[in-house]
């Protein structure tokens, strides 16, 4: 380990510079010990604190792989079964497809092969809807591939699952059973899940956002990434993570105390997914073969934060990686360098394939709302006045505000402005209004999507589509 640590922290050092990270900590675990931890950088430029490896940060999807392991001790309680049918546990969980809606497992809700298109609905939540009204959201979304037969990200069914243990467990959410079943038997004393208690934390990070021009500081919100429950709304920190850490390696171990079964723990450590010939999802965690061995690892981001936390169980180590940053890469690339070296892989150098990565999404999103060389001339905003409704947001009131269109959604209180894009096609972007402009500082000045609007055969005015950023469309039909 110390032979490596000269040129770990020379990595990171160009690391942090090439993706203008302002913080970051890392921690390695071996043996049942934190090894290696330290921070680097500032917790935030306002006032340069430094970062130290007791300093808080959102960890985001690493997240799952905590919910994974409530579920683990849920069936080890014998409060449910790996095989339970969702609709059993939940009579209200309903997909579209009404087969798949009955064969729907306990572990398919984090094994991340739902049928269901990527992020699905995940785009509603930064529009205001709760959890129940996400959760219901699903039963409207049409599938995209065979149940259990294509890798396909999603959030909202791990909201799902939480609300089972929560239930399971009688507790009035997933948070108290994580708070009493890890973080308190763990030692996690400076993990918490809400906004608040990040921000009332005296040695936290401040997020920013990456761009082309450099990072940009961008606000804590109740809606992002908390919003998500047990997918995404852990604050946590290195010394923290080190503890939880120990007890993967240690097989559902810790400090002589049993924390979950061995034999649950693996379960969750189990492909259910092929997502290449040497890559799977598990729940909660991806497993990958490597020339030298296995790593189960796992990222997060959230629209300021970076984290990831992988292990090589064989060798009984794994890294901790956490930035105030949204992840592009710069965790990532750590994490992967550090279990390099640990199984004696060919050295590969992350960051530039990353950073490439980085720029050209970047690069893309902002090419997608790029104007036509030519676009078609656009009705006047007053033409569109008046009301729709759609299953998922309710109500939704278009009305001419001055000289601006927008979409104000009565039940949240989100605002979207609409400008001419191309004839029919005008682009949506959310309004800094309420509870909302902290949202919309982490979205950024891009648009959140499009609407197009759509006439009947009269012609006459009779809906319009919303289509957000990750291409899922919603109808609108006036009312």
């Amino acid at each position: 380990m110390r032979t490596m640590v000269p040129d770990l922290e020379s990595y990171i050092a160009l690391g942090m510079k090439s993706f203008d990270v302002p913080g970051l900590a890392i921690g390695i675990v071996a043996n049942d010990r934190l090894v290696y931890a330290r921070g680097f950088g500032v917790r935030s430029r306002r006032d340069g604190a430094p970062v130290d490896p007791a300093t808080v940060f959102q960890i985001g999807s690493l997240t799952k792989a905590f919910l994974s392991a409530t579920l683990a001790i849920a069936v080890d309680r014998g409060w449910l079964r790996w095989d339970d049918r969702v609709t059993d546990l939940d009579p209200g969980f309903q997909l579209k497809d009404p087969w798949v809606t009955r064969e729907f497992r306990v572990f398919d809700l984090l094994a991340q092969r739902s049928g269901l298109p990527p992020a699905a609905n995940d785009g509603l939540e930064l529009l205001g809807l709760d959890e129940a009204a996400l959760i219901h959201s699903l039963r409207y979304v049409e599938p995209v591939s065979s149940f259990r037969a294509t890798f396909a990200y999603t959030n909202i069914t791990h909201m799902i699952a939480g609300r089972i243990v929560a239930k399971a467990s009688s507790a009035a959410q997933w948070n108290e059973v994580l708070q009493k079943e890890l973080f308190d038997p763990l030692g996690m004393g400076n993990s918490s899940c809400t906004a608040a208690e990040i921000v009332a934390a005296p040695n936290h990070a401040e997020g920013y956002r990456w761009t082309l021009q450099g990072a940009v500081s961008v606000p804590f919100t109740s809606v992002v990434p908390y919003g998500f429950a047990g997918a995404d709304d852990i604050n946590s920190d290195v010394e923290d993570l080190a503890r939880w850490l120990r007890m993967q390696l240690d097989n559902g171990d810790f400090a002589g105390t049993r924390i979950v079964s061995a034999e649950n723990l693996l379960v969750t450590h189990t492909p259910r997914i092929a997502i290449s010939d040497r890559f799977s999802y598990a729940m909660g965690w991806f497993v990958q073969q490597t020339p030298n061995g296995v790593i189960i690892w796992h990222n997060g981001t959230t629209p300021g934060f970076g984290a990831f936390l992988g292990m090589a169980p064989d060798r009984k180590t794994g890294v901790i990686v956490l930035s105030n940053e949204g992840n592009v890469g710069l965790p990532d690339s750590i994490g992967a360098w550090v279990l390099d070296r640990v199984l004696g892989n060919a050295k590969t150098d992350y960051l530039v394939e990353r950073l490439k990565r980085a720029k050209t999404s970047l690069t893309a999103a902002g090419e997608q709302y790029a104007k036509p060389v030519r676009p078609r001339l656009s009705p006047p905003g007053a033409t569109f006045a008046g009301s729709y409704a759609n299953p998922d947001f309710g109500t939704a009131a278009v009305r001419m505000d001055g000289d601006a269109l927008i979409v104000e959604l009565p039940e949240t209180g989100a605002k979207l402005k609409l400008d001419p894009w191309d004839g029919d096609i005008f682009t949506a972007t959310l309004m800094p209004s309420g509870p909302f402009a902290a949202v919309a500082a982490n979205l950024g000045p891009s648009p959140y999507g499009f609407v197009q609007w759509q006439i009947d055969k009269t012609p006459k005015l009779d809906a319009f589509r919303l289509i957000l950023g990750d291409d899922q469309a919603y109808e609108f039909r006036r009312r």
